[in-house]
């Protein structure tokens, strides 16, 4: 009996059945979790009441608490919740002192600041997150943006049931396809996020089925509070707050992305989903074939990243790639793609048609009958030693002129610093970079950035 039913398993069962086996925590991985936690949260107890800060209470939240983790993923988030009353101030200095006692046993920390300063530090082996934040009455009033995060908690872990198994699978299809994250580096999905569909449609598989059939403005309202207008391709209505779209980091790529890939998934199912085959850097060899194969142009501005978290460093270099873009399109090259990638160096990368332009440039002039206006033009272009020939056409004047700048590495080398790119990027800019050409990306040996440079590989 038991053969049969095992010989008439679906292939997505099987797989599915795999991948659990290698991502659910073991019960000595929970056990261990376990012991860490309950030592951070008695230690953050006796911390505050020796310092006499009154009335707080440290909890665990976020996927540890919520029995979403995957294994390996040795992340805790400790939460200090102080009394609504408390003054930022307090908040700030009281937290970051019961922070800094439990980093005592630590073996290494670092203060950061995010909208208030928090702790992070590496402990026994987990990554963990010390945040204080207001014990508010509701996530519609919250003082500081992770106050919701308590609110997240308790939902999820009234709600989840037996859907752990479910969000744990999801997860991992998503990190596997490259969805998973919503940071701005990834602007993809967040753990919230995930448990929140499984919830919402009942199991993994039911969340793939339905995404098939999703299109930009998609609403999901688990509580059915009704969603303030919301412009984002997918608005799942916060439950803990209605007026928060808690798909909002979500890229429209991401979204259709996802789209493609849970069709894929469901046309043929795979293991390489979840655990997708290291991809290789590129070779010099292959790097060069993909320019012969292309006959396009690139160009890479290289500089030196700056110390900057990931969600400052990647709107900054969006920024710039925007606005570098705009600046060759002003000057008549055709960009076909860009990129951005940074590792120690960063880069923003443009495939032109072509980085090389005319030296003649056609620059139209006034109708001739608009007396004064045809006369200044005639005047300024008519002998100069910047004009190949003054003629009309249709009507007006029109001047064939030298090109200012007829390769893009000259545009770039002289217009760069007045792109946008935020402060951080354009001071370090300022210090210097490098514009290298096609075969000029060779130079660039880190395996990363080459395996990044598969993007323009033929599949």
């Amino acid at each position: 009996m038991d053969r049969t039913m095992a010989m008439e398993k679906k292939p997505e069962t099987a797989i599915e059945e795999q991948v659990l086996e290698t991502i659910k925590p073991s019960g000595e991985e929970k056990k261990r979790l376990s012991i860490i936690v309950d030592e951070l949260l008695e230690k953050a107890d006796v911390a505050a009441g020796k310092m006499g800060i009154e009335k707080t209470k440290t909890m665990l939240v976020g996927s540890a608490a919520r029995g979403t983790w995957i294994s390996g993923t040795h992340d805790l988030d400790i939460f200090i919740s102080f009394p609504e009353e408390t003054s930022r101030e307090e908040l700030e200095s009281s937290g970051l002192l019961i922070a800094r006692e439990l980093a005592k046993d630590a073996e290494a920390f670092e203060e950061r600041y995010a909208e208030h300063p928090y702790l992070n530090m590496r402990y026994r082996g987990f990554d963990v997150d010390v945040v204080p934040c207001f014990a508010v009455g509701s996530a519609s009033n919250i003082k500081s943006a992770v106050d919701r995060t308590p609110f997240h908690n308790r939902f999820v872990k009234e709600k989840i049931n037996s859907l752990q198994d479910d969000v744990l699978i999801l997860k991992q299809f998503m990190k596997g396809t490259g969805v998973y994250g919503s940071e701005l580096r990834t602007r993809g999905f967040s753990g919230y996020l995930t448990e929140l569909l499984v919830i919402h449609y009942g199991s993994f598989r039911e969340v793939i089925a339905h995404a098939c059939e999703w299109k930009p403005g998609i609403v999901i309202d688990l509580l059915g509070h009704g969603s303030v207008k919301h412009e984002e391709p997918l608005v799942v209505v916060d439950p803990t707050d209605p007026r928060r779209n808690v798909a909002a980091a979500l890229s429209i790529d991401k979204f259709a992305l996802f789209i493609e890939v849970c069709r894929s998934y469901v046309d043929k199912p795979s293991v390489e989903f979840f655990f997708p085959k290291a991809q290789n850097p590129l070779t010099d060899e292959e790097i060069l074939n993909i320019l012969q194969e292309r006959k396009s142009s690139f160009i890479a501005i290289v500089f030196e990243t700056p110390n900057v978290v990931e969600d400052v460093l990647y709107p900054q270099l969006d920024k710039m790639e925007a606005s570098v873009r705009a600046l060759l399109e002003q000057h008549e090259f055709t960009v076909i793609n860009t990129g951005t990638w940074a590792g120690e160096d960063s880069v923003v990368l443009l495939e032109l048609l072509s980085s090389t332009l005319p030296i003649v440039k056609k620059h139209p002039g006034p109708p001739v009958w608009v007396r004064s206006h045809a006369q200044g033009f005639k005047s300024k272009y008519e002998g100069s030693d910047e004009t190949f020939s003054l003629y009309i056409e249709n009507g007006n004047y029109v001047a064939d002129i030298k090109r200012k700048f007829p390769t893009a590495k000259e545009l770039l080398e002289e217009k760069l610093a007045t792109c946008s790119m935020g402060k951080q990027l354009t001071e370090t800019v300022k210090e210097g970079y490098q514009i290298l050409e096609n075969e000029q990306l060779c130079n660039i040996e880190d395996k990363n950035f080459r395996t990044f440079l598969r993007k323009w590989k033929k599949k």
